[in-house]
């Protein structure tokens, strides 16, 4: 793997973290399969480039962006608990919904170019950093802020409503707590999440694209399984951190994945949908086959 994949996969492990960081609040914390996810990282993409191109400054521009996000996820968690359509396909519908979103605010465009327009990396390039760094700084930055703000968000009394809701909603709700209005607001932080690393994709590739966002769902869940397969805690803070380190593993294996060569061949780009799938199962079967081991072993020991 060349130094310039290898920094590539750090940036993208790290943007597409914050992806995950919502991912994560979705699928482990709510317990709340949500698909939306493809349909809000480039609606994040969309409304960032649209502010950015009106001549609004590019950081400013990520607000916009987080806040279409969490309407995004609010109309998912609004037609789950109000309507009472079943989580799944009321992903499904927002996701597909998004889509023809997407298109309107980009002015009826399938994209929208930002090439010699500011962006979030300027004031970082300006210090003569390396162009390998620049996004990579910008990067670890953003995911340490979040995952801090994140680890507070846990430990408040809101958090722990959350945590609750996807555990036993049943017995959060007979303590006097809103299970709708926690799933609706948990939901919609996820998919903001989720959008401010659609925003600050389409900046650092200097494009925001109809279709970017096809896959993300499976590319956070690989983030995640990875994550906790390697670091497996049940710390809040570890967990949340392992999050965002899968996502960057998941980057480079996939990498590597790209440049190795069997018989004179290597993986084309085309493959990555195939090498997820394949990086996926593994981490889920390993901890599978690590507990059988270890209960064959363990009746062995009895035996004997």
């Amino acid at each position: 793997m060349s130094l310039y994949a290898f920094a590539g996969a750090i940036e993208l492990g790290l943007v597409y973290g914050l992806m995950a960081l919502g991912v994560y609040l979705t699928f482990r914390v709510l317990d709340f399969p949500d698909l939306t996810v493809d349909g809000s990282l480039t609606l994040g993409a969309a409304v960032s480039a649209v502010c950015i191109t009106k001549g609004l400054n590019p950081y400013l521009a990520l607000v916009p962006a987080m806040a279409a996000g969490f309407m995004a996820g609010t109309v998912t968690g609004f037609l789950t608990t109000k309507l009472r359509i079943l989580h799944l396909l009321s992903s499904i519908l927002t996701m597909t919904a998004l889509y023809s979103v997407n298109i309107r605010v980009m002015g009826g465009r399938p994209n929208i170019a930002l090439l010699g327009m500011p962006t979030v990396f300027d004031p970082i390039r300006s210090l003569n950093v390396s162009p390998f760094l620049v996004s990579n700084i910008l990067f670890i930055l953003l995911v340490f802020v979040v995952v801090s703000i994140l680890v507070w968000l846990i430990r408040t009394e809101y958090g722990q409503a959350l945590l609750a809701t996807g555990a036993n909603p049943k017995m959060i709700t007979s303590l006097g707590v809103n299970t709708h209005f926690t799933v609706i607001t948990g939901v919609g932080i996820s998919n903001a999440l989720v959008a401010l690393s659609g925003a600050l994709i389409a900046q650092n590739q200097g494009t925001a694209d109809v279709g970017m966002g096809v896959g993300t769902i499976v590319a956070g869940l690989a983030s995640i399984v990875v994550g906790e397969t390697i670091f497996n805690s049940r710390r809040i803070t570890t967990i949340i951190i392992s999050v965002v380190l899968g996502s960057v593993i998941y980057r480079l294996a996939i990498a590597a994945a790209l440049s190795f060569k069997v018989a004179g061949r290597s993986f084309e780009p085309s493959d990555l949908k195939l090498l997820t799938a394949a990086l996926v199962v593994c981490a889920l079967v390993i901890p599978r086959l690590r507990q059988s081991i270890r209960e064959k072993g363990g009746g062995k020991a009895g035996k004997g």
